[in-house]
């Protein structure tokens, strides 16, 4: 089953990938001819929804092999995330019908089930601390409404390609292209990821916790950051240059920062190569953009996401957690930034409908939304040490 649940991913991978280049060549073209999809963009759907259809089957099979929900770990929920951002997609198509979100959405779906591949895959038993029925409640609803809420972030970097002048340098070219730098980021990791797999690094430490017991730590990536008082026991391997306190990952906060060290030397590649900016290379997809439509798209899926993201991030997180650990809320670094998240939307809610923030701003506003996601996906996972560290 495990096998077959495996095979069903990659052809949705495949499938994502056929179908951002189907997306691509109608949207580059603008094959839509009297409001009628053109017969590309039926093709393109349909191969997505191949891929949605293979993908929902790999999440079934895994929870059938598993015996549990398949969100347990960082590799199951970025490819569950993925899922449901592709499921939102093709929900959202046959409202709006428009292509141009798909050319953007499925990229987003395969950079998630990439990274999420760099990650350990092997199915394993479900520690003390998530057996319980509320683990596919509780994170499945909360993945549903981030992958709802990531569609405004999408919209709105549509929406930005299209409306940003990029003929001269201004702070929104600027901060339009950090968005760049982040996507290019994530490509890295999984190119020098892959790479030191290839090779089979490995590199193992012997450090002290943050409860003073003695601990083993395993680098797969030479060490820039070492664990709290460690002692590299894998002979020829490099040495760290510095220490974190035991409250840190040393392991993650090293793969975050070659993260980002090798994302700098990609987008460098890429700016000499394409001699422009990224996001200017990206804009002809979206010169034939309604702008309008973008901004309706991005307000109405803060409006679904938000309350979706409400109910399955707080309110039955709480719930788990009283009856799990006798309290509904503990500071945790997962649920401090759960809270950040729920308070931005709240706030982008709020400045859409009393303070009149549409158009650019309100695309802006899903952007940011997003990368709070991410931080709290990406950098409070990987880094931050607290009572999510399992995922």
């Amino acid at each position: 089953m495990a096998e077959i649940s495996s095979t069903l991913l990659y052809i949705a991978f495949i499938a994502y990938l056929v179908g951002t280049f189907l997306f691509g060549g109608t949207v580059r073209n603008n094959r839509r001819k009297n409001g009628k999809l053109s017969k590309w963009t039926i093709v393109a759907m349909a191969v997505t929804i191949i891929g949605l259809a293979s993908h929902i089957g790999y999440f079934t099979t895994r929870w059938i092999a598993s015996g549990h929900a398949p969100v347990s770990n960082l590799f199951e929920f970025a490819t569950a995330f993925a899922m449901m951002l592709v499921l939102a997609f093709v929900v959202l198509f046959f409202i709006y019908k428009t292509a141009v979100l798909g050319l953007f959405t499925l990229p987003t779906a395969l950079l998630l089930i990439a990274y999420a591949s760099m990650f350990p895959t092997d199915i394993s038993p479900l520690i003390p601390a998530l057996q319980s029925d509320w683990l596919a409640i509780h994170v499945t609803t909360a993945a549903l409404g981030q992958a709802i809420l990531a569609i405004s972030a999408v919209a709105g970097i549509i929406y930005l390609l299209k409306a940003v002048d990029q003929s001269k340098n201004s702070r929104k070219t600027f901060f339009l292209e950090l968005i760049m730098y982040f996507v290019v980021t994530t490509i890295a990791f999984i190119i020098i990821t892959a790479s030191f797999r290839a090779v089979d690094y490995q590199a193992e430490y012997k450090w002290i916790d943050k409860n003073d017991a003695e601990a083993m730590m395993e680098y797969h990536l030479p060490a820039l950051i070492g664990p709290h008082k460690g002692e590299l026991l894998t002979k020829d391997k490099m040495e760290a240059f510095v220490e974190v306190p035991a409250i840190i990952s040393a392991r993650k906060l090293n793969t975050v920062i070659w993260s980002f060290a090798s994302g700098l030397l990609l987008y460098g590649i890429i700016r000499l190569i394409i001699r422009k900016r990224v996001s200017a290379l990206l804009q002809p997809f979206a010169k034939n953009v309604n702008l309008d439509l973008m901004d309706e798209i991005g307000y109405r899926s803060v409006t679904i996401g938000f309350p979706i993201f409400t109910l399955g991030a707080l309110i039955f997180a709480m719930i788990w957690a009283q009856i799990a650990w006798t309290r509904f809320w503990a500071w945790d670094p997962k649920e401090v930034w759960a809270l950040i998240t729920w308070l931005f939307y709240a706030a982008y809610l709020h400045l859409r409908l009393s303070k009149g923030w549409h158009g650019e701003k309100s695309a802006w506003l899903g952007v940011v939304g997003y990368a709070i996601i991410m931080f709290n996906f990406i950098f409070v996972n990987l880094v931050i040490a607290g009572l999510h560290s399992y995922a």
